[in-house]
């Protein structure tokens, strides 16, 4: 019997998740996305204010698993992870010429009557940060530093939670490049990582040619899941797949293949930009080479956690339970024990043994430790909250040899195994970031 002490354990009774029976709001006829109702429902996420929200405890750990899986993924290019502040003094701005052109912007003065802006991106700050270090080694290039932090919005008509809300968690990385061929390269480099992110994730995207807007320069690129929630259309071939923004379409066929597009409905989640040099020449971001003083070429790329949280569970969800991606669910494992006073109850020690094979395997569980309750309830809960897996230490227990049950709740499975069969089960799902 293993010797894992039961208070190492994730329990339910201890977590805290209020989940309440209708949505506290006034404009309720406003709520058409399914997720968004069963997010505040379930108590993954609670509305402090109009378009902000409190993470609770079940949704951080699903943005701690899609931080952790974008981490990986920015590691491996070689990307540096920093964190910037929230504030970025006006004047900045005003050097890039955006200031007046931004509208939903959060602008704040401190007690000496300096400036700011609670910050939607980054550009502006990485520059002057690049513009004060000193000289820049061409051994550095390129430089990739990136950050994951909470931005603002000052969005008139908030909705959907984060898929347009005036606080919100965003991933940012910014490039600088020796000229415009390396930024080319790197930029095809990051754009890879993203898809890479993407395919982990699981679920179908579009990366479309996208609008450079208010950031960019040239080159655009806009990652989209297809969704009736979200305020994009693109156009997309059905025979060679090439995408690209409405915004800046100006023809009703594909130009590779002359093929008349199909609108879709999508929902933004990333986007990349290509910046050339419109930030760094105004911000003084050089480089010294053969004693001149050069500006760096520039790229950043966004990628919205928030909004990949929002979209992806309306995408995956039902109109009564929640759904995640395996390897982003709060819990990849729910275990439910006998029922206090059933006759299984005496074979309540099995709860130890599988807790102990599911630790060995680094699967991360939550034990529904409410006993009692009946095991058809607690069921249900594991299901409405998106649990992936649900293990049943329930009647088959008491078998010769004695059984667990094992749902596979996204695709509605289910079998009976033996202890010694979990880890050969879970070997075969494909669980891992």
């Amino acid at each position: 019997m293993s010797n894992m002490p039961i208070s190492k354990i994730n329990k339910l009774s201890q977590l805290f998740q209020p989940v309440t029976a209708t949505i506290a709001t006034t404009k309720q006829t406003e709520i058409r996305s399914k997720s968004y109702e069963n997010l505040l429902k379930y108590g993954l996420i609670k509305q402090v204010t109009t378009g902000m929200y409190a993470i609770l405890p079940l949704g951080l750990r699903i943005f701690n698993k899609l931080t952790a899986l974008v981490d990986n993924e920015m590691q491996k290019i070689g990307a540096q992870k920093l964190l910037l502040p929230a504030l970025t003094p006006t004047h900045l701005w005003k050097k890039t010429d955006r200031l007046n052109n931004v509208t939903e912007l959060f602008k704040i003065q401190d007690r000496a009557q300096r400036q700011y802006i609670l910050s939607p991106t980054h550009e502006e700050s990485i520059c002057s940060v690049m513009s004060t270090i000193g000289i820049l080694s061409p051994k550095m290039l390129p430089l990739k530093l990136y950050q994951i932090s909470n931005k603002w919005r000052d969005e008139i008509k908030p909705r959907f939670g984060f898929l347009r809300s005036r606080e919100f968690m965003m991933k940012d990385l910014y490039t600088f490049d020796i000229n415009l061929n390396n930024a080319q390269e790197t930029y095809a480099l990051v754009c890879n990582a993203y898809e890479n992110i993407f395919k982990k994730i699981g679920i179908t995207y579009i990366k479309s040619i996208g609008d450079p807007g208010l950031i960019g320069d040239s080159i655009s690129h806009e990652y989209h899941y297809i969704s009736d929630i979200g305020e994009d259309i693109v156009c997309i071939c059905p025979s060679c797949q090439y995408s690209i923004n409405k915004t800046i379409c100006k023809e009703s066929y594909c130009p590779k293949c002359k093929n008349a597009f199909n609108e879709k409905s999508a929902a933004e989640v990333g986007h990349t930009f290509l910046l050339n040099t419109k930030y760094t020449i105004p911000l003084e971001v050089k480089i010294k080479i053969n004693n001149e003083s050069i500006p760096l070429v520039m790229g950043c790329f966004g990628l919205g956690l928030s909004r990949i949280f929002t979209v992806m569970t309306e995408l995956l969800s039902t109109k009564e339970e929640l759904r995640w991606p395996k390897n982003l669910a709060p819990y990849t494992v729910c275990l439910i024990p006998p029922k206090a006073g059933s006759k299984e109850e005496n074979k309540s020690q099995y709860v130890k043994e599988v807790m102990e094979i599911l630790n060995q395997l680094n699967i991360d569980t939550i034990l529904d430790d409410r006993t009692n309750l009946t095991i058809g309830k607690r069921f249900m809960h594991a299901r409405i909250t998106g649990f992936p897996y649900v293990i049943i230490i329930g009647k088959s227990i008491m078998n010769f040899p004695p059984l667990i049950e094992i749902h596979n709740i996204n695709n509605s499975t289910n079998c009976k195994i033996s202890l010694n069969d979990i880890p050969n089960y879970f070997n075969n799902e494909d669980i891992k970031i």
